[in-house]
């Protein structure tokens, strides 16, 4: 018997598996164009032959992951098909593909086995779920769902800002004047301040904000709270949503944070008068209650080059920063999957669009190729991750975090199962204290990509998401700010004892849409808007029943959605 020379020499032989790994991962970062199933560095494949004929393959694009599959169906004389499934229970059920003489999908969950062949003449599932139209259509007895491509909804202001943007050669630039004329601080709210008042019992795990004084503030919020109303709410106090455990809510204007905090230099610009007095709503989840996930919209963030940053050098000759511009042959949905939506807690929109999503000028413009903002959606990489950007992620084990993402921090690929960037820190950790400090671009308008005029004279509505530590557990904290600057939000999250903090979206209300959702009586989802005006952008059945944005239909606009835990079988 021969002795394998890597026995002598004493080195480990790699297994197989690493080796495909390692080729598929360097394939993927190649410069050279692609598609987005190439991009999956982790993907694992299996194939299998029918006897008349009929090649089926199923790839699963991140195995740890276990939410997202490709299944191709090459039939003899026939076109190639390719279906996009998901696994709508990817902690526990288990897909593969059969090793039977007539192959099958193999689920598997605890100790029960189900085998489906949705692709057979006999039983065509799978022609007849692409033919529904469903945005999620059930396969396999209801245990897989068929992802189809659909149309997004977007509002009026969304059509003509594309139409001019895709159709008008100046179209970008008469966009901005229409934002800097006719929106300018359109969103602008200042609650009247009322005074002898009962401010309600201020929620004691989350503390006050740091603030001077604590006046008690009308809002337009639709949520019930316990304790207070919402036209009658203690500046910086925290008020639990009824019907809602582990949900709380706050309000306040900047122009109240404590002098401690707004009067240190060199940090943020001055908050002019209109912002300091401008509301901002917060939402507060408790971590321990709630799953979160990430789910792109039909149309945004879209996959092509930005055209901020200046062109140049080869990369630019292909389709997209990855290689690609389109999501195809996978299914970008702008909604949950019907399981995701009956535990349903609340919802809000993403990041900027990818034309935004990158940097015209500073130093992050000039290398990364602008730094395309990047993201994940169930382990399936769409955008790669870039250094130096403010990012929000899931591991698989369901710790979520909130952090600057680093070169080193790509180790945690195998085990991401969402992420978002967008942009620079608007507060990041202090590494002495561990107390959150404002980011270093804050005051660089350009170089921070911020949107807007370095000189703070164009506000506009902007939503921010934080992470705190109190009592021993993690909240995820959402702000909407009617009109600010980033300078108002790093004090006003500052104020609130966030550690890290980064930009979502920004200048129209449909972009910073926010909901909370509490189960009726009759079976339905009661929707309860952050502010009043977003109700405007959900849809309404024939018989009047109020459908949410993300749940009850397809959106062109990406969202994050948490969901209350559940213990596992």
């Amino acid at each position: 018997m021969a002795v394998p020379p890597s026995a002598v020499s004493g080195q480990t032989i790699p297994h197989p598996g690493a080796v495909r790994l390692a080729i598929q991962n360097a394939d993927a970062h190649a410069p050279r164009a692609k598609s987005v199933v190439d991009l999956q560095g982790l993907r694992a494949s299996q194939s299998a032959l029918s006897r008349d004929g009929t090649r089926v393959r199923l790839t699963s694009l991140n195995p740890n992951a276990n939410g997202w599959f490709l299944l191709e169906i090459d039939r003899p004389g026939q076109r190639s098909e390719a279906y996009h499934l998901e696994n709508p229970d990817p902690l526990t059920r288990d897909v593969a593909l059969s090793d039977d003489p007539v192959p099958a999908i193999l689920l598997t969950e605890s100790q029960t086995r189900y085998k489906c062949r949705p692709w057979t003449v006999a039983t065509p599932e799978l022609s007849d779920a692409r033919a529904s139209g469903l945005p999620f259509a059930p396969i396999c007895d209801s245990h897989l769902y068929l992802r189809n491509p659909v149309s997004g909804a977007r509002t009026n202001l969304e059509r003509t800002a594309e139409f001019l943007r895709d159709n008008v050669w100046f179209g970008e630039s008469l966009v901005g004047f229409v934002k800097d004329t006719l929106y300018k601080d359109r969103y602008l709210a200042s609650g009247e301040v009322l005074t002898g008042a009962d401010p309600g019992e201020v929620n004691r795990l989350l503390g006050r904000a740091d603030l001077r004084d604590f006046p008690v503030m009308y809002t337009t919020m639709t949520f019930d709270l316990v304790g207070a109303s919402p036209e009658r709410m203690e500046m910086g106090a925290w008020y639990a949503v009824r019907g809602a455990p582990g949900i709380y809510a706050s309000a306040m204007q900047p122009r109240m944070i404590s002098p401690e905090i707004l009067g240190r230099r060199g940090e943020t610009n001055a908050l002019d008068g209109v912002e300091s007095r401008a509301d901002v709503y917060l939402v507060a989840f408790d971590m321990t209650n709630f799953d979160i996930g990430y789910e792109t919209g039909t149309e945004h963030p879209r996959l092509e080059w930005s055209s901020r940053p200046s062109r140049g050098g080869q990369s630019w000759n292909l389709p997209g920063p990855d290689g690609f511009n389109t999501a195809r042959p996978l299914a970008t949905m702008g909604m949950v999957n019907p399981e995701e939506a009956r535990r349903i807690a609340a919802t809000f929109t993403g990041g900027f669009k990818r034309d935004h999503g990158a940097f015209r000028f500073g130093p992050m413009a000039g290398f990364n190729n602008g730094h395309h903002y990047g993201f994940i959606v169930h382990g399936t990489v769409l955008s790669t991750l870039q250094p130096g950007l403010s990012t929000l992620y899931v591991l698989d084990d369901g710790t979520v975090r909130m952090k600057t993402w680093a070169e080193a921090d790509d180790a945690l690929l195998p085990q991401i199962r969402f992420a978002r960037q967008n942009g620079v820190p608007i507060i990041e950790r202090d590494p002495a204290t561990g107390n959150g400090m404002v980011g270093p671009l804050v005051r660089q308008w350009g170089a921070g990509n911020w949107s807007g005029s370095a000189n703070a004279d164009l506000r506009t509505l902007r939503a921010g998401a934080c992470m705190k530590t109190a009592a021993g557990r993690q909240f995820l904290i959402y702000g909407w700010f009617s009109t600010a600057t980033p300078s108002a939000m790093a004090r006003t999250f500052q104020a609130y004892g966030c550690d890290y903090a980064m930009l979502l979206d920004m200048n129209a209300i449909e972009h910073t849409y926010m909901a909370l959702y509490t189960p009726e009586k009759g079976g339905g989802i009661d929707a309860r808007h952050l502010v009043a005006g977003m109700s405007r952008i959900d849809e309404k059945s024939r018989d009047g029943h109020v459908i949410p944005r993300f749940i009850g239909f397809p959106d062109n606009r990406d969202f994050f959605y948490l969901m209350r835990k559940e213990p596992l079988p």
